[in-house]
Formats: C-alpha cells, structure tokens, sequence
C-alpha cells in the first residue's frame, strides 16, 4: 500500500527525528542513511517544528562551515520511546536503506 502526502511526510519527520539520538545527527549523515537529497533533509529537519519538536544544530567547538550536529532538545508531543520501537517499520516504509 502507498503511503499519501500526509503520511509519507509525517513518517519522515519521525524518523529523521529518530537518526539524531540513534547516532545520525548531521545533514550528510541523513543523506546517507536515508538516501534523501540534500534540500530534503534540511527541510524535513526544519519541518520538525511543525510537530512541536524542537531540534538546534549544534556546532563542533573550534570548527568551521557549521560543522556539528543537529540535537532534539524536546520531543514535544510525540513518544521518542515509540518512534524508536517503530523506526524499522518507518524505515520500511519510507523505501529508506
């Protein structure tokens, strides 16, 4: 069964959530994981907001050319616990590697 717009979105949001803590935390590191181009990934780290979880990128000390890592500072309303069980599924889903 096709995922919709909707739902297609929404599970990617959730995942890309999932990579940062599961160790994936970095634009590049996305794109590798998922296969997802650049734009895409920028954009759904962005979209996290629109679900009220609130993601920083946080900086490498001393590096330059926003080298770092993205970091969920709060999940919001959504359980990290069952993102995290549900992630392969998502994954699945998704088509991703």
């Amino acid at each position: 069964m096709a995922l919709s717009k909707t739902q297609s979105s929404f599970y990617r949001r959730l995942y890309v959530a999932h990579l940062g803590p599961a160790g994936t935390a970095s634009v590049p590191a996305i794109m590798e994981a998922t296969g997802m181009p650049r734009r895409t990934a920028q954009d759904t780290l962005t979209a996290l907001a629109e679900l009220d979880i609130r993601c920083e990128f946080e900086p490498e000390p001393g590096q330059r050319h926003n080298i770092g890592r993205y970091v969920i500072r709060d999940w919001g309303p959504i359980d990290p616990d069952w993102v995290a069980s549900h992630a392969d599924r998502l994954r699945l889903a998704l088509g991703y590697p």
